[in-house]
């Protein structure tokens, strides 16, 4: 039996410094922020995909629906194919005043097998607080449809999901913090060095007679004062300050995925004077069953007689030594001299990190 081969493709990417980057892609202003809208609500409108009997709640609601129309039904007496119940979720972003239109997402809740073509009926989208934020309503449109039917059919991607184009209408304004005469600075990702170098650029611009608006209170929130410049001005303030940059530190970082062999590595990682011998040895095992057919008239019997090979190959160990100080540059393109496939990349790796010459920390994912 052949061995298995295995490949793997390794896209390395070999980063440099790229100078500072903007308080606007490095942190988020306490406040400032998105809220999550949840509803429920009907689709009508579908081609004998709706829910079946098995749902309940969509009966019940579009009863409820019709009596407030003015029609009295009972919901013993209704079979509806091309009604389904769905789920409504919106994002109601910071500041959006009355009036803005936003995206909605329908997702089926009962056993409704396509949303396509449906129509959402007006469903009014709440806060985590009860309060209606945003009315939704409109033409559903799926990423994916189905055809045929069970046994004989074709699915692609999810019909039962389908978002609304700006299929909402935001109500009421959604609450937000004023700053007043402090802008609290929250880091997307905690890091002390970065936090003081947020706090030193914010006093270098704004700060005068040794005055320090800026104050680094832990790894993950700056607080800054506003200066007497800007009071009653604090959107001019916060511009400014989403455009003051700051160089980024970011801990020495490797992440390998052995499924798909990517391998992405820091510019700040480092290697331990270490010496490395790679080599492969392989073994190959074959079974042939030869026919062995005794001569004419004899009374031997037919026999089939197995053919066992085994072959060894034992390529030559590949080196590299790498000296003080080396950089990740010097380790990719030695280990890319010497050859080395995705799978031996990352056993080298994990073989410098338990020998403690890497480093940096190795996440396999």
């Amino acid at each position: 039996m052949k061995p298995l081969a295995l490949l793997l493709s390794l896209p390395l990417f070999n980063f440099t410094a790229s100078g500072a980057t903007r308080l606007k892609d490095l942190v988020n202003f306490e406040g400032v922020r998105d809220n999550q809208l949840l509803g429920y609500g009907l689709v009508v409108g579908l081609a004998g995909t709706g829910d079946r009997r098995q749902s309940v709640f969509p009966v019940q609601s579009l009863t409820n629906l019709l009596e407030r129309m003015g029609v009295s039904v009972q919901p013993n007496s209704l079979t509806v194919k091309n009604t389904a119940a769905v789920m409504v979720t919106a994002t109601l972003p910071p500041y959006a005043q009355p009036g803005t239109r936003i995206d909605v997402t329908a997702a089926a809740l009962g056993d409704a097998p396509n949303l396509q073509g449906g129509l959402l009926v007006l469903t009014s989208l709440r806060g985590v607080n009860g309060q209606v934020y945003a009315v939704a309503q409109g033409a559903v449109v799926t990423g994916g449809f189905s055809v045929g039917k069970t046994g004989n059919g074709q699915t692609v991607n999810h019909p039962t999901v389908g978002r609304v184009p700006n299929g909402a209408i935001v109500e009421r304004a959604p609450p937000s913090v004023d700053p007043g005469n402090h802008v609290a600075l929250q880091l997307r990702e905690a890091d002390f060095t970065t936090s003081a170098r947020i706090a030193e650029a914010v006093n270098k611009k704004f700060g005068a007679d040794q005055a320090t608006p800026a104050h680094a209170e832990n790894a993950a929130l700056v607080r800054v004062v506003v200066p007497k410049l800007y009071f009653n001005r604090n959107t001019e303030f916060m511009a400014e300050l989403e455009n003051i940059t700051v160089e980024v530190d970011r801990p020495a970082k490797i992440v390998v995925n052995e499924r798909t062999g990517t391998i992405v590595l820091g510019k700040d990682v480092h290697i331990r004077p270490v010496a490395i011998l790679h080599g492969n040895l392989t073994v190959e095992i074959q079974t042939s069953f030869a026919v062995s057919q005794p001569p004419a008239l004899s009374t031997g019997t037919t026999e089939v007689v197995p053919q066992v090979a085994v072959g060894v190959k034992d390529e030559k160990a590949r080196n590299i030594v790498l000296k003080d100080g080396a950089t990740v540059d010097e380790l990719v393109h030695a280990l890319t001299a010497i050859g080395s496939t995705a799978r031996d990349i990352i056993a080298i790796l994990e073989n410098l990190r338990a020998a403690g010459a890497l480093e940096a920390e190795l996440e396999v994912i």
